[in-house]
């Protein structure tokens, strides 16, 4: 039998419970096909449960003590700068904006992402296949591509009219970079082509002229700010994205010859989880709860008596201490002050992680290797109050509660880049504020640690294989078993 493409598509915020919603009701004819040629269930998401970390994660199949991409936002200690790939227009100008654009169009893939930790886009060059990126935001492949950048960024500093950058043998990043030289849909007022209908119209183009490469990536991005602004039950994204699927399908002779010749693989990136209205409180100002420390400003620069930076994503923060008279215990200790902060983790020596919450009791401090294994084969040396993250034992044998793979998560993130901070996770209903940053009152959002921004759906049809374990790490050496196979 011939082998098959592989066509990931990667739908931002498609979750399980509202597809199936969405299904029962006759509301998305393109997913109950997939669903019903296929297999349908949750895959846990990296931490922080962010695009940027998700798709460098689904890619080099590593968490982001690997791949060194640890969040959104976060800062690079060696550069004493604030890395912000893309909040808003406010932060982003307050950050210069030359040098904050520079992060997402280039640096993410050809300086932050680790250059040791190949991509499936790479790895398969190697085996002499092709593979294709359709609007992903981590696309570092082995060919060489030039993408062209409106006029308006060529005159900012640092920019030309082109960019040379490493991608797979076929790159689509919006209109920068695109295959079919008709595409509609990519104007400034559209987002440059990261839409949805951009994504399928490439996906498409690949398709009629017979040019599907054994690997394909996909990016839908619409729904996030759907979900963001209208909370999780609304189910008008899954409408949307699923129109655009109709579309695909109908781009084969027969929905059915689509699987004939492929597998596919869609999947949400994250979850996301409520944001309760105003008047019940839903956001914790950082500020105001750190008040006896001095912030650094975002439009102001790291300064020398600063004591600490704000990363802020969403649902979750990376607290960063610059000066050696505080500790980050003692920050915790503030922090863990407030009810609505679900999680307090941070990196002690001999890669110790410890645990505390606002909501919970105790304190846990766990390391890697000891007598205790969790689901996913990784052994844990456990101390304290398991309770702090929800964890249960039987046995020898961890089983996890309301975090998804707790334990290798956390770590990860304590072990993805150099400096010391805390990492705090918000607890459903609530999300973290300083400055400008972005916030969805009444609505929903993600990052956290929380089932509810850590499960995103999963469909696979066209092959009866899955992967070895439900976490997006395994995504990667799963597909490439299936085309060496």
């Amino acid at each position: 039998m011939a082998k098959k493409n592989v066509i990931l598509l990667i739908i931002d915020t498609l979750m399980l419970p509202f597809l199936k919603k969405a299904v029962d009701n006759k509301m998305a004819p393109a997913f109950a096909f997939f669903m019903k040629h296929g297999t349908a269930s949750e895959i846990i998401s990296p931490f922080p449960t962010m695009s940027v970390n998700v798709e460098s994660s689904l890619l080099t199949g590593h968490y982001s003590d690997v791949h060194h991409v640890p969040g959104l936002v976060w800062f690079h200690d060696e550069e004493k700068r604030l890395i912000n790939y893309g909040t808003n227009a406010s932060e982003l100008l307050q950050l210069g904006l030359a040098t904050s654009l520079k992060d997402p169009l280039y640096n993410i893939n050809h300086e932050h992402l680790n250059k040791k930790a190949a991509t499936i886009f790479e790895e398969l060059s190697k085996k002499g296949k092709n593979s294709a990126s359709i609007n992903g935001l981590l696309y570092r492949g082995s060919q060489e591509k030039v993408m062209q950048l409106p006029f308006l960024l060529s005159l900012l500093p640092t920019f030309h009219r082109s960019l040379t950058v490493k991608g797979p043998d076929l790159l689509t990043y919006g209109s920068f970079i695109k295959q079919n030289p008709f595409a509609k849909y990519g104007h400034f007022w559209q987002r440059f082509g990261f839409n949805n209908r951009f994504s399928a119209q490439e996906l498409i183009y690949l398709i009629k002229n017979h040019s599907l490469p054994p690997f394909t990536m996909v990016y839908f991005p619409d729904m996030d700010q759907i979900i963001h602004k209208k909370g999780v039950e609304d189910l008008s994204g899954i409408v949307k994205t699923d129109r655009e699927l109709q579309k695909v399908l109908d781009s084969f002779h027969s929905w059915e010859e689509a699987l004939k010749n492929n597998v596919w693989i869609i999947m949400g990136d994250n979850g996301q989880a409520v944001v309760r209205p105003r008047n019940q409180n839903p956001l914790i100002h950082l500020e105001k709860l750190l008040s006896p420390y001095r912030i650094t400003k975002l439009s102001k620069g790291v300064r020398k008596d600063d004591d600490i930076v704000l990363a802020v994503n969403q649902r979750m923060a990376f607290v960063y201490l610059l000066q050696p008279n505080h500790s980050l215990e003692e920050i915790a200790n503030i922090l863990k002050t407030d009810a609505r902060i679900d999680v307090i983790a941070w990196r002690e020596e001999e890669e110790k992680i410890k645990v505390v919450s606002g909501r919970r009791e105790g304190m846990l401090m766990f390391k890697k290797g000891g007598q205790w294994e969790d689901p996913y084969g990784n052994m844990w040396t456990l101390n304290g109050d398991i309770e702090v993250l929800d964890i249960f034992t039987e046995g020898s044998r961890i089983k996890y509660g309301e975090y998804p793979d707790a334990l290798a998560r956390l770590h990860a993130a304590a072990l993805s880049h150099k400096g010391q901070f805390l990492m705090i996770s918000a607890y459903p209903g609530f999300e973290f504020k300083y400055g400008s940053s972005p916030v969805h009152v009444g609505g929903a959002s993600h990052g956290g640690l929380h089932q509810h921004d850590s499960l995103a759906a999963i469909i696979v049809s066209g092959t009866e294989r899955l992967p070895k374990y439900n976490r997006m790490i395994d995504v990667k050496d799963w597909i490439l078993s299936m085309l060496d196979s």
